[in-house]
């Protein structure tokens, strides 16, 4: 009788409920990949079947859902090709797509199985356990400092020592005295004869040559030579009043002797922070360009800079920077006998700087910052570990490695989320995330169970009338069995 077709359905659809029960079970389990079993029908030399056999169980490795987490440990595949590479106590081999880690005690990255992640350093191809990057980042020294700005093109020119019989002044007043009284100034360099609306030579452009007229008279510039005395039309003439200037040699406890301040903190070798100071200082106009010296001192010093020579900024009549782009600054005995350093050299740059009539507007960059400790770290989807210092700084420690396999369905499951290699599975292909057609990670999250429960619910149904129609037909064939036996 067939009795053998009957338990083997039960036998089938029991295994399907143990599948589909082990399914809801794990709803809730990171990384847990939904099973289905695959049926085959059963023959042996006989037209009539002696039933069913499960031929296969097959886990869907379709994506999870990633959610967030905000556990900077946490991670998440986003995408169906890898799986994350994992090592047992004993060194074993294993793979998971759970990524909820955590920091042992060792400052291994761990799952909860105590599952060591591995990955790669931040050069080579080496696969090692994955630690936390805890510790202080090692200083950077400042090498370079790069300042744009603009250097106030009214600002009054400071001279670095006396000048006198070079700048003269004529009052023009009206004769009668009245009202319109004017006043002209001239400046001699030697070579050009200039006047100028304002004793300090910068206020608006110099006067040119002609005659002025007041309310009741009128004067003449001439600017071919410096006058003794000039021509009133009306008035007679007026002999020049000789105003010195006085020198103002660079020091940086005179305020005189520079035009714009700017402090800037630079790090030594052992990032300890020092203030260098670059002041700008105006010079009178050398022909139709402005010229401006750069003095220098570090932490208040000049002494212990190997050349106290300054930069020297040329800007041509359109207020574009035309020479002295660039300088380079050295000195010594950094941190004194307490913190001893090594000297430093840091190549300046005032590319693009300008000099227009507009404040003086200061942006630096420099390169150099002190130790910081660390504070956390993050997952890039590239699978980076950056870590994050106290100094705002980050710094790349390695690479998460992913594997992928030719036949994932060949994968061995051995419980805690995870599947060890076999020879149905192939050799993984191990990789950083995003290359070689692996998947991304998304950091601070996780990919929850793709098990779908309206699918699990209603195979449930199906399984339970398949195994009810089983248990029919041997119930069936029983009472075939009792009537034989009756007709004795």
């Amino acid at each position: 009788m067939g009795f053998g077709q009957g338990l083997s359905g039960l036998n089938a659809a029991a295994q399907e409920l143990d599948i589909i029960g082990n399914n809801i079970a794990n709803s809730g389990t990171v990384g847990f990949k939904s099973a289905s079993a695959t049926f085959a029908d059963v023959y042996a030399s006989s037209k009539v079947g002696l039933g069913v056999q499960v031929a296969s169980v097959n886990q869907r490795f379709t994506v999870g859902t990633v959610s967030g987490t905000g556990n900077q440990f946490d991670m998440a595949i986003d995408g169906p090709s890898g799986l994350f590479r994992v090592l047992d106590s004993s060194g074993k081999v294993m793979y998971t797509r759970n990524g909820q880690f955590y920091a042992d005690k060792d400052n291994n990255i761990v799952n909860a199985q105590g599952y060591r992640l591995t990955g790669f350093g931040v050069t080579g191809t080496d696969l090692n356990p994955i630690k936390v990057p805890v510790g202080n980042i090692d200083p950077q020294v400042t090498t370079t400092i790069a300042t744009k700005t603009n250097l106030d093109a009214n600002a009054a020119p400071v001279y670095p020592s006396d000048v006198t019989g070079t700048v003269g002044q004529v009052a023009f007043t009206s004769t009668p005295a009245g009202p319109g009284a004017v006043t002209a100034y001239y400046r001699n360099d030697g070579t050009t004869i200039s006047w100028y609306s304002d004793p300090a030579g910068t206020v608006s452009a110099p006067l040119t040559a002609g005659t002025y007229t007041t309310a009741t008279n009128s004067f003449t510039v001439d600017t071919s030579s410096q006058p003794s005395s000039v021509a009133l039309l009306d008035a007679g003439s007026v002999t020049p009043a000789v105003v010195p200037q006085v020198g103002h040699p660079f020091t940086p406890t005179d305020p005189k002797s520079y035009t714009h301040p700017l402090p800037i903190t630079v790090y030594d070798s052992l990032g300890n922070a020092h203030s260098v100071m670059q002041y700008f200082v105006k010079r009178p106009a050398a022909g139709a360009d402005s010229t401006w010296d750069v003095y220098y001192t570090v932490d208040g010093r000049m002494d212990n800079i190997t050349s106290t020579n300054p930069s020297i900024m040329t800007f041509d009549s359109t207020g574009r920077l035309k020479s002295g782009d660039a300088a380079t600054l050295s000195f010594t005995g950094v941190g004194g006998t307490a913190s001893p350093a090594a000297d430093m050299t840091i190549a300046l740059n005032f590319a693009d700087s300008t000099q227009f009539g507009g404040d003086f507007s200061p942006n630096f960059v420099q390169n150099g910052f002190p130790t910081g400790e660390y504070a956390g770290m993050t997952i890039g989807s590239d699978g980076a570990i950056v870590a994050n210092y106290t100094n705002g700084e980050t710094k790349a420690m390695g690479y998460v490695a992913l594997a992928n396999f030719n036949n994932l369905q060949g994968l061995q499951p051995v419980g805690g989320n995870a599947w060890v290699e076999t020879g149905a599975s192939g050799q993984p292909i191990v990789g950083r995330p995003g290359t070689n057609s692996l998947a991304s990670i998304k950091g601070q999250a996780v990919e929850e169970s793709n098990v779908d429960m309206s699918q699990e619910l209603v195979n449930m149904i199906i399984a339970q009338r398949t195994y009810q129609a089983n248990a029919q037909t041997i119930k069936t064939q029983d009472q075939v069995l009792q009537t034989l036996i009756s007709m004795r």
